[in-house]
């Protein structure tokens, strides 16, 4: 299930079928593969999520954050692997990245130990810049985040 049916979301999921099919999956034969695109509208994935989950599918596959939020209040245990969810832990979705628990794994996108790094790169490309802004929904990954950058004279302010 993924949140937009736009690139690079289509090109991961052919990447996806490719790699199956070089594994000896054949669709149609021992595999079988539902899409459903939200097109970025909440409401459509809660209701997407609902409806994978009524199928009693083997594994579900998520894409982004969104998505494997909707998933994972409509299921306890059918598997769930997600891709480009940037922080599992501070969602719920996971214990731990080392050991997620429960019936949700999958990769992160982002790290935010990062942020600080990302920042003093900026920093020493540009030195002239003075204000930088980041944008985050609020999560333990933004605090996390921005003690990272501490050394770099930021200042954290909240709307």
């Amino acid at each position: 299930m993924g949140w937009s049916q736009s690139n690079p979301y289509q090109s991961w999921l052919a990447v996806f079928v490719q790699e199956l099919t070089r594994s000896g999956w054949r669709l149609a034969v021992n595999v079988r593969i539902d899409e459903r695109w939200a097109d970025g509208d909440i409401s459509r994935t809660q209701a997407f999520a609902k409806e994978l989950v009524g199928m009693r599918t083997d594994v579900i596959v998520a894409g982004t954050t969104p998505v494997t939020a909707a998933l994972h209040r409509e299921t306890p245990t059918i598997p769930i692997v997600f891709a480009v969810v940037s922080d599992p832990v501070g969602a719920g979705f996971v214990g731990k990245l080392s050991q997620p628990g429960g019936n949700i794994t999958g990769f992160i996108n982002m790290e935010a130990a990062m942020g600080g790094k990302w920042l003093g790169l900026l920093k020493e490309i540009a030195p002239q810049i003075r204000r930088a802004a980041i944008m985050f929904t609020k999560s333990a990954k933004f605090r996390r985040l921005a003690s990272n950058a501490s050394w770099l004279s930021v200042t954290k302010r909240r709307q």
